[in-house]
């Protein structure tokens, strides 16, 4: 029999690698994929550490035939896919008068682009056992395009979009599409270097942890499909909204 695996597009330090690590300690055989396979090394040192199966991919997310043989590779030599993640982030703030097309349109194609393609590679594989959870990682720029993030907010506006099309569409079919919303700071070294006021709430819970989103992550695969939840807010409690 063959073993469960999961996929996490974008397995970055932070969140990506909460949510590889929370589905390894769980027994799935879990995958992660990043731009360049050498920088999943700690994580997949940190994995195998704790017991945990671990394969690491190099892979550009927007290229089509890229994505097409990560699918096919997982399941032929690793397991049946019973968990995709799209966590890929592409957050850049300019000025509309300053984004230019060239940063408009790769913002969108990580963002966007990207999760098409993640997203129709998992429905392909997982709508013929009528199982599956594939989720996408929204944010705040999900649900208002704030000043200076037109390029982030369009890409994630479009995620949102392709989410709510999935869900409805493979439902039905026995697949669970979610897309969490993850509204607020994380705590990673982006946040700790660049925003240090903000990085300081992290003493009163103030900012997100990447584990207690993984911990989110599990619960939504773990829903019975006669409670299945599409979309959630995970936001510290001192964040407004």
């Amino acid at each position: 029999m063959s073993h469960p695996a999961m996929l996490v597009i974008g397995a970055g330090d932070a969140t990506g690698g909460a949510i590889a690590r929370r589905f390894a300690r769980e027994g799935y055989r879990v995958c992660v994929t990043r731009r360049t396979e050498e920088a999943l090394a700690p994580l997949v040192g940190q994995i195998q550490q704790d017991g945990g199966w671990v394969r690491a991919f190099g892979c550009d997310a927007r290229d089509e035939d890229a994505v097409s043989a990560l699918f096919e590779t997982i399941e032929n030599e690793v397991g049946p896919l019973e968990v995709v993640v799209f966590n890929i982030g592409a957050n850049v703030r300019f000025g509309i008068r300053e984004t230019s097309s060239r940063v408009y349109r790769k913002v969108w194609e990580m963002a966007a682009f990207a999760g098409f393609l993640t997203g129709r590679e998992a429905a392909r594989v997982m709508a013929p056992r009528q199982k599956g959870t594939i989720i996408f990682t929204g944010a705040t720029a999900s649900l208002r395009g704030s000043s200076g993030f037109s390029a982030f907010a369009g890409a994630k506006f479009a995620l949102r979009a392709l989410a709510q099309s999935m869900a409805r569409e493979l439902g039905p079919q026995g697949i669970h599409v979610v897309h969490p919303i993850i509204d607020g700071a994380i705590d990673t070294d982006f946040i700790r270097d660049n925003f240090p006021a903000m990085y300081a709430k992290k003493e009163q819970d103030g900012i997100l942890n990447p584990e207690h989103i993984a911990d989110s992550y599990w619960m939504l695969h773990q829903q019975p499909r006669d409670a299945w939840t599409h979309e959630l807010d995970l936001r510290p409690w001192m964040e407004t909204f």
